[in-house]
């Protein structure tokens, strides 16, 4: 019993491994590319899968298919939308520019599953289309959905979960910091809900790059003009996409934007670029307020949620902060992967699709996890040390801030200086350098109304 099988396409006969649904083409990309190891995502083959079952029955309306062809396709398609031979799709991320492998390893898997119905990979599951507008079209639907299912409503739940934990700190007060240095005071609310008014900005930008990909180029075979495909083939093929998936797509008028460049891609890319950057920020935030126990800030306590060290007994890092930065630090990296990939658009055709495809789909998902593991395990059960921080507040010489409309500036300095080197509060600093008695220093240096103006 031999446990390989010969296939041949239009460069001969290949072997190709006896119980894989794939055919000849899919195992010369096996053979030609083996480079990372890594296949593309399931959720963006999947995103293919879906294309050729809209394209079949398309293809059926305009009498371009026959109905038992038809059916054979839809059935294979649902079979792997629905889970199966996740296994039958090798082919590596580092492939052909346009990605013609995948779109033949799909076009073979489904064209096998359809047994003897007389179907072939080429003239009927791949009727009406190209790569060149099957592979972006796919990139297409795959972030749309990736942003719609996973990103945006695990990002909403870190905004609610902060929009929370904001209100809850209205009236604690703590040292703000420019420089890293000690400034005016601010509420816990105000410096959470910085953080929320980031992350909603970050989820509007996003919601708008989604949008933009809802133009596809499905219907531009070759080169964006069209040929072998019927004339309706574009319009029909996302009304029909748009029906099974929910989502708005129609076709792009000139279907050559999204295939001689991947600019709405870019844009999605920013816009996750963006998101990541304002993860590092509350991340880092986090972390700095968390140092110590005892020579740090220890202005609040992290969730502790593993041992922190192999050698020192009872050290607790603030891990799942650290794992959103690496994550953030990450995905800036893939956005500059791909920038240089979006340049990389020839004529009509870009050949960097696989990687941004790829890149798009890894920077969304590992964004909406770590969105969620931040609010589950960090920000939900943190506790603040109100004790220490109502104590900062009152030993910060930058309260004298409050002084200057009723002293000066050179006086509220020298007092500022006084108590930062005597270690004395500058209340007491105050009282002995002005003519001003404790009732009204402590009006005018009241903390709580020093975090509003006035």
């Amino acid at each position: 019993m031999s446990d390989t099988r010969l296939e041949k396409d239009s460069l001969g006969e290949i072997e190709v491994p006896a119980e894989a649904l794939w055919g000849a083409q899919t195992q010369r990309a096996v053979d030609n590319f083996p480079i990372s190891g890594r296949h593309l995502p399931d959720r963006f083959i999947q995103a293919v899968v879906r294309v050729k079952r809209c394209a079949a029955n398309v293809n059926a309306d305009l009498e371009l298919l026959d109905d038992q062809r038809r059916r054979a396709i839809v059935a294979a398609c649902d079979e792997l939308l629905g889970g199966a031979h996740t296994d039958q799709f090798p082919v590596d991320v580092f492939q052909t520019g346009s990605g013609t492998s995948t779109n033949m390893n799909v076009n073979e898997v489904i064209a096998r599953l359809c047994g003897d119905a007389g179907v072939h990979p080429n003239d009927h599951v791949n009727l009406g289309q190209s790569s060149n507008d099957t592979i972006p079209t796919a990139m297409h639907l795959s972030s749309v959905m990736a942003v719609s299912e996973q990103l945006l409503p695990d990002l909403e739940h870190l905004i609610a979960t902060l929009g929370l934990r904001a209100r809850e700190g209205k009236d604690l007060v703590k040292t703000g910091r420019t420089h890293l240095m000690d400034a005016m005071p601010v509420t816990v609310e105000q410096e959470l809900r910085t953080w929320v008014l980031q992350l909603q900005a970050a989820s509007e930008r996003l919601a708008r790059a989604r949008n933009e990909l809802h133009a596809l180029p499905q219907g531009g075979t070759a080169v964006g003009t069209g040929i072998n495909a019927h004339a309706e083939f574009g319009d029909r093929f996302a009304a029909a996409l748009a029906d099974d998936t929910g989502e708005p797509f129609t076709a792009l008028p000139y279907p050559s934007v999204a295939q001689s460049a991947v600019d709405a891609p870019l844009h999605l890319s920013a816009a996750l670029r963006g998101l990541a950057v304002v993860l590092m920020k509350i991340s880092n935030d986090l972390r700095w307020m968390n140092s110590g126990p005892i020579h740090g800030l220890s202005e609040l306590q992290l969730p502790a949620t593993q041992p922190g060290s192999s050698i020192m007994p009872g050290k607790v890092n603030p891990v799942i902060c650290e794992s959103a930065t690496m994550v953030a630090a990450q995905v800036m990296g893939l956005d500059q992967a791909n920038t240089v990939a979006a340049q990389s658009g020839n004529f009509q055709l870009n050949v960097m699709l696989p990687l941004v495809a790829t890149n798009l789909l890894d920077m969304t998902r590992w964004l909406a996890n770590s969105c969620r593991n931040l609010a589950d395990q960090a920000i939900e059960g943190l506790t603040w040390n109100q004790e220490h921080l109502a104590e900062g507040v009152g030993r910060n010489p930058i309260l004298v801030t409050a002084l200057n409309p009723v002293i000066g500036y050179e006086k509220a300095a020298a007092i500022a200086k006084e108590a930062f080197s005597t270690g004395q509060p500058v209340i007491e600093v105050a009282l002995a350098h002005t003519d001003l008695d404790r009732q009204r220093l402590e009006a005018l240096l009241d903390p709580l109304k020093l975090t509003g103006p006035g």
